[in-house]
């Protein structure tokens, strides 16, 4: 029955054309519904990483992410700009310790307001994952496989959701919301065994292409007044030079790089630190002294050591706890 007959069934001509109306807003609204929503791009694991970081590149963006791990709840407010050759974030804790983090490419300075100190390190890896770019020769996709699983909607922009599927029992899987227009990774989650997430990060809010400026961000990060900043100063080395090597470890894993910290040169075993990835997991080896820490367990983050002669080793990373074992296993002095 059109608007018409409803006229002459007794409805005011006013009504019924406002309920016409309504019908067809709502014959319309069911279309939408019903339409077939855009497929995910068909990409390889290296593929969707490459979307991903393509994302940060030329693009401006702030917004609130919260990351959850085991019991833990953590919030922070980013700010985030790159001129297609460098890029600039700043992280601030809402909850917990005042603290505020700036990354400048691989330079991260970490400020701590209430007590008036910062630490201004290098770390050469940064991103959200580190990457086959980053080690040449690594396949990325020989331990895992990217699996599409739909859409969903994350703080108000559409995404698709992809798995990255670990091939073997060495490494976790990882879960991805990617906006689907500039790829930018809206939420992450780190999955163990039978699909258990151990821990997760997401934005609760984010405004795409802000109109912000890497100028103003660079002179408010050289701007440290009143702190009180220290810088230790790392030398790049191997482990040969150190006097050890490195038996089979974990299929896939390769490494970064091993770091010394030049300001611990007085001390009779000077702290290394060394990296090793497969270009979604990351794991560091600590050579040092002292007595080897506890086992730690936090949401995906595992932490083992053990005594090796004068020397303790300890690994951590996001790992199940027999990879770090293994790690730790394959580490051994030169004769």
């Amino acid at each position: 029955m059109g608007a018409q007959g409803m006229v002459r069934a007794g409805w005011p001509p006013l009504a019924a054309r406002w309920l016409a109306g309504w019908l067809t807003l709502w014959l319309a609204w069911a279309t939408v519904a019903q339409a077939a929503p855009p497929e995910a791009p068909t990409l390889t694991v290296a593929g969707w990483l490459e979307r991903l970081y393509a994302a940060t590149r030329n693009r401006a963006y702030s917004g609130t992410f919260v990351v959850t791990r085991g019991d833990e709840v953590a919030a922070a407010r980013v700010t985030h700009v790159c001129d297609g050759q460098h890029q600039i974030e700043r992280v601030e804790a809402l909850n917990g310790p005042a603290r505020v983090t700036w990354r400048y490419d691989d330079e991260v300075l970490t400020l701590w307001p209430r007590r008036q100190v910062g630490l201004r390190e290098r770390r050469e890896v940064l991103r959200l994952f580190p990457g086959p770019s980053r080690v040449p020769g690594l396949d990325v996709d020989q331990h895992y496989r990217a699996l599409a699983r739909g859409a969903q909607r994350v703080a108000g922009l559409d995404a698709w959701v992809v798995e990255f599927a670990p091939r073997d029992e060495w490494r976790y899987g990882y879960r991805v919301w990617s906006e689907q227009t500039t790829g930018l990774a809206l939420k992450l989650q780190t999955v163990g065994p039978g699909g258990q997430v151990l821990e997760q990060m997401a934005y609760t809010d984010v405004q795409l292409d802000v109109p912000l400026r890497m100028d103003a961000l660079l002179r408010q990060m050289a701007d440290t007044q009143g702190y009180r900043v220290q810088q230790p100063n790392l030398t790049k080395t191997t482990l040969q030079a150190l006097g050890w090597r490195f038996n089979a470890g974990v299929p896939g894993f390769q490494w970064l790089g091993c770091w010394q910290r030049e300001d611990a040169a007085s001390r009779e075993r000077p702290p290394v630190q060394c990296v090793l990835t497969d270009g979604l997991a990351s794991v560091s080896l600590f050579i040092g002294a002292g007595e080897p820490v506890p086992a730690r367990v936090s949401g995906a983050m595992q932490v083992r050591s053990l005594r090796v002669g004068e020397h303790t080793l300890t690994a951590v990373g996001e790992v199940p706890a027999a990879t770090l074992q293994r790690l730790l296993a394959a580490l051994e002095r030169e004769p």
